[in-house]
């Protein structure tokens, strides 16, 4: 299959109309690719030493240094709570928003191409709303409590549940689409879309039935936070993610022969059914893993990979990688917003994404509506 298969469109043309290349300087992959890793580091370790209790910037990297290398060089440069505070709470909490972030992004990209609709992300399929429905069944049906051998393992059933039901979605949504006779990409998005529907009217059931405690733990979730995060939830849900993502990352080239059209794909060797089944079911892979963890994080999947698409074009061998990285810089600095705003509460970090992704979502259709004659 030729490498450059898919992106010999001209700017302003195909499927992502008026999106090309408006920063030269960042057309190389390689410099597009650090530029974006050298912001992640920066926002992540802004939201590592800052907070509703900030640590000075050299405290901060004498606890790194001291993490990374444990033979206690640098402890005279720091307090031990301070040590404590960065190493059990915040760290995990920030490697979580990098981790859930690039999963969001990095599908969001892959769904917009497998769809062929600028608008598709990751909740579209149903798997926010499948893993949503899970993990809301466990919180009313036993009350954040299931008691096994005198411990309470309902902060780790939780995640496993929800994850469970984003995969069970997605398998409804893939089998059924399956056996449709319409284009399968197509087919799965109205799927999702029904599956959704089925969903929330669940949530909703479960809503009308909890109590007051567990109605102010179910909006929590329901509207996404990285609070309750530890390295005994995350390590496994890390893993999910950075296989998923690697193979995802592979699909680049054939994705590329996709978004020119199904029967081009064919020609140049695509096997376009075993491709769209495979992209969608490692995107709803990692969504679900990272919903599991967070709750429900808005609009990270779809304003990620426009942004991207702006300084990359649709080239996807650089929108998915650069995706990732984008969408775990933007995950990341959501948090640290969230735990700065109405310091020492937090926001539900959902909101925070909602907040900046609603105006560019009304800016994005505006924009496609004077695209279009």
């Amino acid at each position: 299959m030729p490498s450059d298969a898919g992106i010999t469109q001209e700017p302003g043309t195909g499927l992502f109309h008026g999106i090309g290349a408006k920063i030269p300087s960042l057309r190389s992959r390689q410099t597009l690719l650090v530029s974006l890793g050298l912001m992640l580091l920066l926002f992540a370790f802004a939201a590592i030493s800052n907070g509703s209790y900030s640590i000075s910037f050299g405290a901060t990297l004498a606890i790194l240094f001291d993490t990374l290398i444990p033979f206690d060089l640098m402890e005279g440069s720091y307090a031990s709570h301070e040590a404590n505070i960065l190493r059990s709470i915040r760290l995990p909490r920030v490697l979580a928003a990098i981790v859930v972030g690039g999963a969001l992004g990095l599908s969001g990209a892959v769904l917009q191409s497998i769809f062929r609709n600028p608008l598709a992300e990751p909740g579209l399929i149903g798997v926010s709303s499948g893993s949503a429905l899970a993990a809301v069944a466990v919180i009313i049906l036993f009350g954040g409590e299931l008691i096994l051998m005198g411990a309470n393992i309902a902060p780790y059933i939780l995640p496993a549940a929800a994850f469970a039901g984003g995969v069970t979605a997605t398998a409804i949504v893939y089998a059924v689409g399956r056996k449709a006779k319409a284009e399968m990409a197509t087919t799965m998005l109205l799927i999702g879309i029904a599956v959704n529907a089925i969903a929330m009217a669940g949530i909703g059931i479960f809503q009308f039935l909890s109590d007051d405690t567990q109605l102010r733990l179910l909006t929590f979730w329901m509207l996404g936070g990285l609070g309750s995060v530890t390295w005994q939830t995350l390590l496994p849900v890390a893993l999910i993610v950075v296989c998923g993502s690697i193979l995802l990352m592979r699909l680049a080239v054939p994705l590329n022969a996709y978004l020119m059209g199904s029967s081009e794909a064919m020609h140049l060797g695509v096997n376009v059914a075993k491709m769209t089944g495979l992209a969608v079911l490692l995107s709803a892979l990692i969504v679900g893993a990272s919903v599991s963890i967070s709750g429900i994080i808005s609009f990270v999947g779809l304003i990620v990979p426009h942004l991207v698409r702006q300084v990359a074009g649709a080239d996807n061998r650089k929108v998915i990688p650069a995706s990732m990285l984008m969408g775990a810089s933007l995950l990341s600095i959501a948090d640290l917003i969230s735990r700065l705003l109405i310091a020492p509460a937090e926001l539900p970090i959902g909101l925070v994404t909602s907040a900046i992704g609603g105006p560019f979502f009304l800016w994005l259709l505006l924009n496609r509506g004077r695209q279009r004659p």
